[in-house]
């Protein structure tokens, strides 16, 4: 087949680590012709390109600063982005005809692009719904329920929905309030296609974690519990600055935050206030070297804003488990992230906000390496089972068979 790829995540190299690249490099090396629209944002100042990397073929487009801009330009790049899509892939894209049109959200504003796709080619839609978006914004407060904006934004979520002839979601819970708040979408066409990598098995181990810990001037006698990520409002982080207060000069447990966002100078100021003798704050950093450190650590932490009524499912979970790691996680009660979690023994859970539930989970790992490798085996093998692109590929590929 061949399948076009609409995405705004910046893709440079097919062979980087992530839950599209995975997923694209399975579809071409299983012999379908992948097509990628990327963006190249206005900052990186590149002109639209078209390159062949590696048996896939990449269209860069020149857009606007879509991230790490200011709420003015972020917005008005939205709303152009899929005229310039479009524009640039009728120009370099017109001698093909697509079989399967696939995206994932955000944005939500590329109807137009599927629809005209779908018409000239008589092909099929696959939506890969990983943002459940304007409603996470109203969640969070950034936009008023019923307001303009959110009206204008609700109706385009529906148009997607309606152009989309199948909705893989990331659970069970995301496919349960899809059907739930969007009466019009038929239940057939709505199912389960979650988060998914191809896992490094050879590399599971580091080969020397001292050197790791030493290169960051971590403890080799404590264990280690890691956040890495985004550090913005979806994460609900002042409950994470409440944990670490809590457990402030505890030298049997150490807490590294690694990552970038709207709430990280927050987190530094606090740093900067309280000096912890337990925990360390790290800016971004390459792949490889977040990987690696990953490796060196015992427990992941993921965190989510109490404030949700949509069920999040970050992607960072993937990373815990593939390197044979318990999760500990504090969210909303909407989520079901915690709770299969929980029932498949890989992790602890706790509503965000509840300090003494979560430090009770802290304490019962602390120490406890029989237990940390238990349910980290647990985590690895749910992992093969379920958020494998294998398993996505399967999924996606059950209705071209």
């Amino acid at each position: 087949m061949n399948i076009l790829f609409l995405t705004i995540i910046k893709i440079n190299d097919i062979d980087e680590r992530g839950i599209y690249t995975d997923l694209i490099r399975k579809f071409r090396d299983e012999g379908h012709n992948v097509f990628i629209a990327s963006p190249t944002e206005r900052r990186f100042k590149e002109k639209t390109t078209i390159v062949k990397n590696k048996g896939v073929t990449l269209l860069k487009v020149k857009t606007l600063n879509i991230q790490k801009t200011n709420i003015v330009e972020k917005g008005i790049a939205t709303l152009v982005l899929e005229y310039q899509f479009y524009r640039q892939i009728k120009r370099f894209f017109s001698d093909v005809k697509f079989d399967l049109v696939l995206y994932s959200t955000p944005p939500i504003t590329f109807t137009k692009i599927i629809k005209a796709i779908k018409i000239n080619d008589n092909s099929k839609s696959y939506l890969l719904l990983k943002d459940i978006f304007p409603q996470n914004a109203v969640d969070l407060g950034l936009m008023k329920e019923n307001g303009l904006l959110h009206k204008f934004f609700r109706r385009k979520e529906k148009l997607l929905y309606a152009v989309s002839d199948f909705i893989g979601c990331m659970s069970p819970a995301n496919v349960a309030y899809i059907l739930k708040h969007n009466l019009q979408i038929s239940p057939e066409i709505v199912e389960v296609c979650p988060n998914s990598i191809q896992p490094l098995s050879s590399e599971l181990q580091v080969k020397h974690p001292e050197l790791i810990r030493e290169k960051y001037q971590i403890p080799t006698n404590a264990t280690i519990f890691i956040y890495g990520g985004n550090l913005g409002k979806p994460q609900g982080l002042d409950f994470l600055r409440e944990v670490l207060e809590s457990n402030n000069n505890k030298q049997d447990r150490f807490f590294i935050i690694v990552g970038s966002g709207t709430e990280q100078k927050k987190l530094a100021e606090w740093f900067k206030i309280y000096e912890p003798t337990n925990a360390v704050l790290l800016d971004n950093m390459k792949k490889d070297d977040y990987d690696n450190l990953v490796r060196s650590c015992d427990v992941g932490l993921i965190f989510l804003d109490k404030h949700f009524s949509i069920p999040n499912y970050p992607s960072r979970l993937l990373s815990y488990l593939e390197y044979g790691m318990p999760v500990l996680i504090a969210s909303d009660i909407n989520s079901d992230l915690g709770e299969i979690a929980a029932q498949n023994n890989y992790g602890f859970f706790t509503i965000n906000g509840n300090l003494d539930d979560f430090n009770r989970h802290v304490n019962k790992l602390v120490g406890d390496k029989n237990l940390i490798t238990k349910m980290g085996n647990n985590g690895w093998r749910f992992l093969l089972e379920n958020y494998t692109v294998n398993n996505s590929f399967r999924t996606i590929m059950n209705h071209f068979s």
